[in-house]
């Protein structure tokens, strides 16, 4: 190699560990200078416009890489963590299989790919990835976090306990860590309480510093039966959600109402899709906290079913297709704009991108609470098919949504005022889809499901014309991934611990109970 070109790289690897980017863009170009053609400096440019958050143009510089050089296995996972971000989920599979057998000396990038794994739905791939860079470098808490997340999405919950505990034990202070913690078992005294609440006491940081100590505390106070002291943490926390949120439920109820406008009758009997697809989509929806994944790990657990697991691709499809550019996921405009697209853009977008997924199964379920907004659209796009709605007594729902972080998703649910008025208006957008969509919507009442799983289970795998199989009794055998807030809990047998918890706190959800009666939603 020229020396200068040596030279220039050392300085660039070094300034690429410090971050500073300015210096990494001057041996790129020092190097490009001296070689056009040479990886080392599309390398560099590519890291350079990942941090100035030029996406198209990283993507063109490790790919410049990859053809000069198809042994540069750091280049591939760059590649795939950008095609990841521009949801290219098939291509980041593919690209990291092929560079796997390479990353066996590089902690970093086996930390890198594990994470781009585990962001397209794939934390069994992960797993050996994050293993292989704990046992490299083990003094990396980073490489122990990742390790101990995936750990709990695949149901390895002891390794998680283990990992968490020492990551604390380095760091006291650390609230996440507490919080991923307290999630994993029940409360059985008050020692954790007692250091998160000294990390309260030492730290004094602002409420919005403290969200994620607060649900941690609610959540061992309630296990613990304190009934008085978790709901004041809960409600710490999402008071301080709401103070930095920078958000407006009108924009969300506005939503729901266009949905109600344009998703009608006439409207959902215009230009039905022609579906000749060999794999179908069984979509779970509901409000979180409702039991979507309980069902989803039950009708799951049967063989001709796999689940993917909660995706957005149907949104993003959704907002791919409108004519309207925003900051926000969805808004009004998008939904009135993609209403008047064809339907088979949607079902065709949707197939193509979550057809790295797919396996034997014949159906597959796609399990995303906030899909029951799109309702309409996913009737239109596979006319004939099922849906399941779940149902939950209104104030257990609305409750368990309150005391759960969902990482600023669900943005209502963190205060009681702005949980009442999104339940009425989504109470209303669920009375417009039975009677839209009438059989095809197949609901599950979660306190009955619990209370006698097998005629409950019986009966929905009638409804989706599955036939009835034992597996489905004992899902908590499945050994696929979990990434949803109730990841711990699937790996649990149905109980009905969670029925009627919220009377423990019906003094302080009062306000929230006398609103939902007031609009007409039964409550008590």
């Amino acid at each position: 190699m020229d020396p200068e070109i040596s030279n220039l790289s050392k300085a660039g690897r070094q300034a690429m560990a410090a971050q500073d980017w300015a210096t990494v863009h001057v041996c790129a170009n020092g190097i490009l200078k001296r070689s056009r053609r040479h990886p080392e400096g599309f390398f560099f440019l590519g890291l350079v416009e990942k941090a100035s958050q030029h996406p198209k143009k990283a993507v063109a510089a490790f790919e410049e890489v990859l053809q000069l050089d198809p042994n540069r296995y750091d280049a591939a996972v760059e590649l795939a963590t950008q095609y990841s971000m521009g949801r290219r989920n098939g291509e980041v599979e593919d690209l990291l299989g092929r560079y796997e057998d390479k990353l066996s000396n590089s902690p970093r990038y086996l930390d890198m790919a594990g994470t781009t794994y585990t962001e397209i739905g794939l934390p069994e791939k992960a797993w050996p990835l994050y293993q292989k860079a704990c046992e490299l470098q083990p003094e990396i808490g980073l490489f122990q976090a990742n390790l101990a997340t995936c750990a709990v999405f695949i149901g390895e919950i002891e390794v998680a306990k283990e990992a968490y505990s020492k990551l604390l034990q380095q760091n006291p202070l650390h609230q996440r860590n507490h919080y991923q913690l307290a999630r994993l078992e029940k409360a059985k005294d008050t020692k954790h309480i007692e250091q998160m609440e000294m990390v309260l006491q030492e730290t004094r940081l602002p409420p919005d510093r403290n969200i994620f100590l607060h649900y941690a505390l609610g959540k061992e106070y309630e296990d613990l039966q304190q009934w008085d002291k978790a709901f004041e943490h809960y409600r710490q926390g999402g008071d301080a959600v709401v103070s930095v949120a920078n958000y407006d439920i009108a924009d969300d109820l506005a939503i729901i109402d266009k949905v109600v406008e344009v998703c009608n009758a006439e409207w959902l009997q215009s230009e039905l899709a022609d579906v000749v697809e060999d794999k179908v989509p069984l979509f779970i929806v509901g409000l979180p906290r409702t039991g979507t994944t309980l069902t989803e790990r039950i009708i799951a657990s049967h063989s001709q079913v796999q689940s993917v697991g909660e995706t957005e691709f149907i949104q993003m499809i959704m907002r791919n297709n409108s004519d309207v550019q925003a900051v926000d996921k969805m808004t009004a405009e998008m939904i009135e704009s993609v209403a008047r697209k064809g339907i088979t853009r949607i079902r065709d977008g949707y197939m193509d991108t979550i057809r790295y997924r797919l396996k034997e199964a014949p159906i597959f379920i796609d399990k995303l609470p906030f899909n029951v907004l799109y309702l309409g659209f996913i009737a239109k796009a596979w006319p004939g098919r099922p849906i399941v709605l779940m149902n939950r007594h209104p104030m257990d729902a609305c409750f368990s949504m309150y005391k759960q972080v969902f990482t600023w998703a669900y943005k209502y649910s963190y205060s009681l005022e702005m949980l009442g008025q999104y339940y009425v208006a989504y109470d209303r957008l669920c009375r417009h889809w039975r009677e839209l969509l009438g059989d095809r919507l197949v609901e599950v009442q979660y306190e009955e499901l619990v209370s006698d799983q097998e005629a409950q289970t019986r009966k929905l795998l009638d409804a989706l014309g599955l036939e009835f199989e034992q597996a489905c009794l004992e899902f908590e055998k499945n050994a696929a991934p979990s990434a949803t807030a109730s990841s711990v809990q699937v790996r649990q047998k149905a109980h009905t611990g969670s029925v009627q918890r919220w009377r423990r706190y019906e003094e302080q959800l009062e306000p929230l109970r006398a609103y939902l009666a007031d609009a007409g939603i039964a409550v008590d």
